[in-house]
């Protein structure tokens, strides 16, 4: 069994970056390698072939490592309705909800899930690249931790930590991130992988030295930052990130729910020359827009009141009055009807029942079971409510299907006939480059060959601690 762990500082640290690019470097030399996560909360999710939901992250870092995706790569996944509630999904299936008082109690059965997926999926492949969660410091949740040192400890895994350099204090972090750890967490740290860097390599010599230096470890390389370099996220922290915006490009405004989730159905578009994707939360957003998306979200009903309470909903009226067209994606979809209902309060409170903009002549009624299923040659359906009824009026379109866009013939028919515009990408090359430049870049700028031989031998013996530890 080898593997390693891809830890990282913060959130968003680029702990993904890492072992997507590893995914790729690794398969480019023929090893049989698998991402994993233990746990990963995400409102953007994919539908394996088989039928399971799993975080879109892992199933990118799948194609990257060429492996087919499979519930056993992202074994739980927590998909936030609220500030205090997550949906949960199991091995790919709905497991019910998990709230933040329960949050130790609560998930110690997740934790056996996520360590068989993980005791499954290290004998089927030879070299398993697990990512882990936030950072593996935070002291007030390491009990009950298994996504970062707690599978570490699981498994027996070397551990890279990895920092953003673009925020700053990436030393600072790197060692503190390692001196809150217990002894024993400490001996599975091997070093440090330094993300984001911009400008001249030289001047971050001294640091790297200082680094290794006071921590007795190894700093396997230093990523630059690149612009090109954005993949499937797993939530909306990068946002602003993809606006590119073009002279005299079509703007397509898309709210910006605060549950927004699977956003990554307009990657697609943003890939088109001719449009400017944008993601607004004001009505003001919306009134220049040449199209306005509703994409998918978490809370259907919690989301629509939001919408109004801005103002939002009568800006998206409008923009429809004038003939301009609005696409509804799941439940941007079941917004554009007429009434949703929630008898079993799947989302929320039992028997609640709202209107919807009624731009459509359909109604939503929300049931217990979810809804997973692929769609050829492209689209998957993740959804609790049953949508009856039109789901096409003028301009107006809603569809229950997400990654439709993604399919260069359906998006370019949409794009010719809504905006009179010609599609000139191609999604699933577009895709390969962009993994293929990641792995590029591990390749020149990571020591490809200590991390595979660290993932095959596991951390080096007598690493020293560093105090003061894990209070």
């Amino acid at each position: 069994m080898s593997g390693l762990l891809v830890a990282g500082t913060t959130s968003d640290a680029g702990k993904s970056i890492v072992t997507t690019g590893l995914c790729r470097a690794l398969a480019r030399r023929g090893v049989r390698v698998a991402p994993f996560k233990a746990q990963n909360m995400s409102n953007n999710s994919m539908v394996t072939r088989d039928g399971a939901e799993i975080g879109r992250a892992q199933w990118t870092q799948a194609l990257a490592a060429r492996a087919e995706p499979e519930a056993a790569m992202n074994p739980v996944l927590l998909k936030p309705g609220s500030d205090q509630r997550s949906h949960v999904v199991v091995l790919g299936q709905p497991a019910g909800e998990v709230s933040s008082r329960d949050f130790v109690d609560g998930r110690r059965h997740l934790a056996r899930a996520a360590y068989d997926a993980w005791d499954d999926l290290s004998t089927r492949y030879e070299v398993v690249v697990a990512e882990g969660a936030g950072s593996p410091a935070e002291i007030n949740l390491r009990a009950s931790d298994y996504v970062n040192m707690g599978l570490a400890r699981h498994a027996g895994l070397p551990t890279v930590v990895v920092g953003d350099i673009d925020r700053g204090g990436v030393f600072a972090a790197f060692f503190g991130t390692l001196a809150l750890l217990s002894r024993e967490d400490q001996a599975l740290v091997a070093g440090f992988v330094v993300n984001k860097f911009r400008g001249d390599r030289s001047l971050l010599a001294p640091g790297l030295d200082a680094l290794r230096r006071l921590s007795g470890r190894e700093v396997y390389g230093v990523l630059p930052w690149h612009p090109d370099l954005w993949l499937d996220s797993e939530d909306a922290l990068d946002l602003e990130g993809r606006r590119s915006p073009v002279d005299g490009a079509r703007t397509v405004a898309v709210v910006r729910m605060p549950r927004i989730s699977n956003f990554t159905d307009l990657d697609a578009l943003g890939l088109e020359p001719e449009l400017d994707v944008r993601f607004v939360s004001t009505p003001q957003g919306i009134d220049d827009a040449d199209l306005v998306v509703l994409p998918g979200t978490r809370a259907t009903i919690a989301d629509l009141a939001w919408m109004r309470a801005r103002g939002l909903d009568r800006a998206v009226l409008d923009h429809a009055a004038s003939g301009r067209p609005v696409l509804g994606i799941c439940g941007g979809h079941q917004m554009l009807g007429r009434m949703i209902a929630d008898p079993d309060g799947v989302e929320g409170p039992a028997g609640a029942v709202v209107e919807g903009l009624g731009l459509l002549d359909l109604t939503t009624e929300f049931g217990a079971e979810k809804v997973l299923r692929r769609h050829d040659p492209a689209g998957y359906e993740i959804h609790h409510g049953r949508v009856s009824g039109e789901s096409r009026r003028g301009a107006v379109q809603g569809t229950m299907v997400h990654g439709l866009l993604e399919d260069d013939a359906h998006r370019a028919a949409y794009l010719i006939e809504a905006l009179g515009i010609t599609s000139t990408a191609c999604f699933p090359a577009a895709r390969e480059r962009r993994l293929d430049l990641l792995g590029d870049l591990v390749e020149e700028h990571l020591d490809v060959d200590a991390l595979l031989d660290l993932a095959r031998s596991g951390a080096p013996a007598g690493l020293p601690f560093v105090p003061p530890g894990a209070p």
